[in-house]
């Protein structure tokens, strides 16, 4: 008889010990799912932040006619001053 009793109250401290446990795994996920959920929000107001930016137009041209190389010029170069 005695052996039941201990027995049981093993059982009965483990299924307490597992309640309390899917308890806080609960608390956890449900911390975790609130993290995700900012996360998302943080995500959306950054892509909305680089929607806004604006890329200016190149402002220059290409110096370097596209008929002419770097060598030619200095070839040309040296040649005009001997």
């Amino acid at each position: 008889m005695i052996w039941v009793i201990v027995f049981g109250g093993i059982a009965l401290a483990g299924l307490v010990m597992l309640i309390c446990y899917a308890v806080w795994l609960a608390h956890k996920a449900s911390d975790v799912w609130s993290e995700v959920d900012m996360l998302a929000v943080r995500a959306n107001e950054l892509a909305q932040l680089l929607a806004q930016i604006e890329v200016p137009e190149r402002a220059f041209q290409s110096y370097w006619p596209p008929d002419r190389t770097i060598a030619g010029e200095i070839d040309r170069g040296s040649r005009d001053v001997g």
